[in-house]
């Protein structure tokens, strides 16, 4: 089991606005067996030759009718079956390693513990996905350009649900696009929500922050921005963009956060700082 500790404790607390559900990854600490973790929590990998052991969770509690969205970044033809997805109101954590090998029937048969099997011909490389739990305890899916299914029903609402999904038989890898909760006026959605996450992308320059609608200089950050993804690119390392504040891309990054990340300019680090608590390189608290 390889796992990245790159998931900030005080993840679930936090939020970038009215409109942002709060960061969302995959658990980092409770992953099957053959997990691998990587673009800090976004992507999980089932390594070795098994078509099990591939359990991962998510990092907090989702809410009802919040969708949580998925793409499968790679498949293999010479297992059976694909992608498991459920809830649990056990909230998961490194005490209940090792994990067990599927999530059907090992957790299944457990109280507190719901999931169903996702249709092989819907968990081809490229596909997009999003699973959610509605108002009356029932498990949908919805890929792509299908119309939504019902999975399974009778899930307690009474406790928090994380999410579960079992990386099993075809799909090997799948990332994480974050979640959405559809309202009548606007949508909520998690942070970091990538856009074009793939497995290509170099770990080393895949960062993610909060990027509000317009420069730093207008004003207070808009807490009714939505949350987007900055995939930074590899630049030679006497670019002048290295230099440069992550939020406004303009100003020289002049301010050594607590973690060690000189990424701020003197402008946009007090507001950082006040109204998000934490370095938008890591997420560490600061």
């Amino acid at each position: 089991m390889v796992k990245d500790r790159s998931n900030s404790d005080s993840e679930s607390a936090h939020t970038c606005g009215l409109f942002c559900l709060g960061p969302l990854s995959f658990h980092n600490e409770a992953v099957g067996e053959m997990v691998q973790l990587s673009r800090g929590g976004q992507l999980a990998s089932r390594t070795g030759h098994t078509f099990r052991k591939g359990l991962v969770f998510s990092s907090r509690p989702l809410k009802v009718h919040e969708r949580l969205r998925l793409r499968v970044e790679k498949h293999v033809s010479r297992w059976h079956g694909a992608l498991r997805v459920g809830f649990t109101t056990v909230p998961p954590t490194p005490r209940a390693l090792p994990l067990p090998n599927m999530a059907i029937p090992d957790l299944t048969n457990t109280p507190g513990y719901w999931a169903a099997p996702v249709n092989e011909s819907i968990c081809r490389e490229g596909s997009e996905l999003e699973f959610w739990a509605s108002a009356g305890g029932c498990l949908y899916v919805k890929c792509d350009n299908y119309s939504q299914q019902k999975l399974l029903s009778g899930m307690d609402l009474s406790n928090p649900l994380w999410a579960m999904i079992d990386i099993y038989g075809q799909t090997i890898s799948i990332s994480l696009l974050g979640s959405v909760k559809r309202g009548l006026l606007r949508n909520k959605r998690s942070c970091p929500a990538p856009q074009q996450l793939s497995s290509t992308h170099d770990d080393n320059y895949y960062n993610l922050i909060h990027v509000p609608n317009g420069p730093p200089e207008s004003g207070s950050f808009d807490e009714d921005a939505e949350c987007h993804s900055l995939l930074t690119t590899k630049f030679p390392k006497d670019s002048d963009i290295l230099a440069q504040c992550v939020v406004c891309m303009t100003k020289e990054a002049n301010i050594t956060l607590l973690c060690g990340h000189q990424c701020l300019c003197s402008h946009c680090a007090t507001r950082v700082i006040q109204e998000f608590g934490s370095c938008p390189l890591c997420r560490q608290m600061i």
